[in-house]
């Protein structure tokens, strides 16, 4: 079964939110504490998922507040460099500054993130900076969850939501949630089902979705609420366990999880989004489409890199064949 987003407008996806810089540590298997090196990268989820569809081949647009310093700039060059559009990019004026994300990578199963939030850029994106006329140019618009954690961001997002459904722009939203960002976890659930129920595709771990619902479930529970509200696909992800994903006709499709030499554990949710949403624009079916993200979150948790390490089409396509051959020989 088919779920076709279709190449229609200026854009296949504009991505809106959070853009950071990433600072990954170069020394393994150590603690933060005694770690002296790092090497910068590109990050945040909607970027990196922006970043990850422009490498395999979507016309990719990109919405968000930079800071006026040299990470604002950074991030800027590099992403117009990789043929993301950034006319919806605003220069922050107030002094605010780049998010920073530190990360420790002690062993594969044992990673962390040091948040630098306090006053970022990106969460002072007002909703008057948000243009009807560029989001209309695109397919989709693809919403990240943190975006949603503080005003005036919160506002921007829900006004961009809102002009998409008025130029029936697909609305995908991808949970991202992050705790350290919000002040509860029913304030979170409140703004998440507020998006969520008006978006046509919602991906996220089971854990995600749980904070959306406020409450332990699974994943029956949550397409039967979501199902009476707009969405029409829904995908749901379990780690090693793999991925599942729902339409609204009833249809369930299931894709493992490919196995890998796993360096560090993040990075996997905005891989996966980028080749599974890039397969469906491409009249992948369902299925092939969460083999697409899954082998796409495979090669990106084996790399030191999330933005960097986003594989070309060729890369995702031979790692599922390389496993479909072996797969013969179990």
């Amino acid at each position: 079964m088919k779920f076709e987003l279709k190449s229609e407008r200026v854009f296949d996806m504009i991505a809106i939110g959070r853009a950071c810089i990433d600072l990954n540590a170069t020394e393994y298997n150590r603690p933060m504490e005694e770690t002296m090196t790092f090497t910068k990268y590109v990050g945040g989820s909607p970027v990196n998922i922006a970043i990850g569809s422009s490498k395999l081949g979507l016309k990719t647009g990109f919405i968000g507040k930079l800071a006026d310093d040299q990470h604002g700039r950074f991030i800027s060059n590099y992403i117009q460099n990789l043929g993301i559009d950034i006319t919806g990019v605003v220069i922050d004026q107030a002094g605010h500054k780049t998010g920073l994300a530190f990360t420790e990578i002690k062993s594969p199963e044992e990673c962390s993130i040091l948040m630098y939030r306090e006053n970022v850029a990106d969460l002072y994106l007002e909703p008057d900076e948000v243009s009807e006329d560029y989001i209309q140019q695109a397919s989709a618009l693809l919403v990240s969850g943190t975006a949603l954690s503080q005003s005036p961001s919160r506002e921007a997002i829900l006004k961009a939501v809102s002009l998409a459904r008025k130029h029936q722009v697909k609305v995908i939203f991808e949970l991202d949630y992050r705790p350290y960002t919000w002040t509860s976890k029913e304030q979170t659930s409140i703004y998440y089902a507020l998006v969520a129920e008006q978006a046509d595709i919602v991906i996220g771990t089971r854990d995600e979705f749980d904070i959306l619902e406020n409450r332990t479930g699974n994943n029956e529970q949550t397409i039967a609420y979501l199902f009476q509200h707009t969405p029409q696909l829904i995908v749901i992800k379990h780690g090693v366990e793999g991925s599942y994903a729902y339409t609204r006709s009833g249809d369930v499709f299931q894709s493992k999880a490919y196995m890998t030499k796993v360096l560090k554990t993040f990075g996997a949710g905005d891989s996966y989004a980028s080749a599974f949403l890039y397969a469906l624009f491409a009249g992948k079916d369902i299925a092939t489409a969460l083999k697409y993200g899954s082998a796409s979150a495979s090669i990106v948790v084996s790399k030191h890199s999330s933005s960097e390490a986003m594989p070309t089409v060729s890369q995702i396509e031979q790692l599922i064949a390389a496993d479909e051959i072996e797969a013969q020989y179990r």
